[in-house]
């Protein structure tokens, strides 16, 4: 009789010594969480940018409109699948968040060739109007509309490219419509060299605990050895040995 209470303590220690190792690794860890990624952010905002950008100053039944507003929902939709399959797959969200950066890129030179094929400048990296709006923080494309119009009435460009609203053909105004798309364009630019330069640092981080740490059958295979080694004796599976009691 006290040897079977002795044996279910020692099997209550035991299981209690293996929750608490598990809950130091869980098989499937906590993930998802891309709403708070500034780099999620970012993008986002870029998407709704372009969206505008491109019903203003883009023809509606080109391929480039398609184009350029698929590229800017890419780099948003990865991102969150990314996020959201790490938790049983490391490798797909290095995947889905490289597919990211590539879609952002693709979207760069997109904006890039708009300004070069109508003349217009791309802002050097040393303009301060590029840490202007980064000093500023726009999280609403309504934000980046209002910095754009502070440009434009401080006569360092043209009209708010992101306003929504189209300004009266004039005399008056007409000398200023060229740059009107250019600082809107140059806003995006702006803030796609931010988000591109976050997902860079976002897949060397999720590199580097790959490679460390390794994926979901790495992981599977420590929980499944620690459970293992914490079992009591007599619930191991062990080689049967011959009866001597018939």
């Amino acid at each position: 009789m006290d040897r079977k209470k002795q044996g279910a303590s020692d099997w209550s220690l035991s299981r209690d010594v293996t929750d608490n190792m598990t809950a130091s690794e869980p098989l499937i860890p906590k993930h998802g969480g891309y709403r708070r990624l500034r780099s999620f952010q970012v993008a986002q905002l870029i998407y709704d940018i372009t969206v505008r950008f491109c019903d203003r100053y883009v023809e509606k039944r080109s391929r480039t409109h398609d184009q350029m507003v698929q590229a800017a929902r890419s780099g948003v939709q990865n991102i969150a699948e990314g996020s959201q399959a790490s938790g049983t797959s490391k490798k797909t969200e290095l995947k889905l968040t490289n597919v990211a950066r590539a879609s952002l890129e693709e979207l760069r030179l997109d904006y890039e060739d708009f300004l070069r094929q109508r003349g217009l400048p791309i802002w050097k990296r040393d303009d301060p109007r590029r840490q202007e709006l980064i000093d500023r923080r726009c999280a609403t494309v309504d934000e980046v509309a209002a910095w754009v119009r502070e440009e434009h009435d401080c006569g360092r460009g043209g009209q708010s490219g992101l306003s929504g609203q189209k300004q009266p053909s004039t005399r008056s105004t007409r000398s200023t419509q060229s740059t009107s798309p250019e600082i809107a364009a140059n806003a995006a630019l702006v803030l796609l060299a931010v988000a591109c330069s976050l997902l860079d640092r976002q897949l060397a981080a999720q590199a580097k605990a790959f490679e460390t740490e390794g994926g979901f059958t790495e992981r599977l295979y420590r929980v499944r050895s620690e459970k293992r080694s914490l079992r009591p004796p007599s619930t191991r599976s062990t080689k049967s040995t011959p009866s001597t009691d018939d």
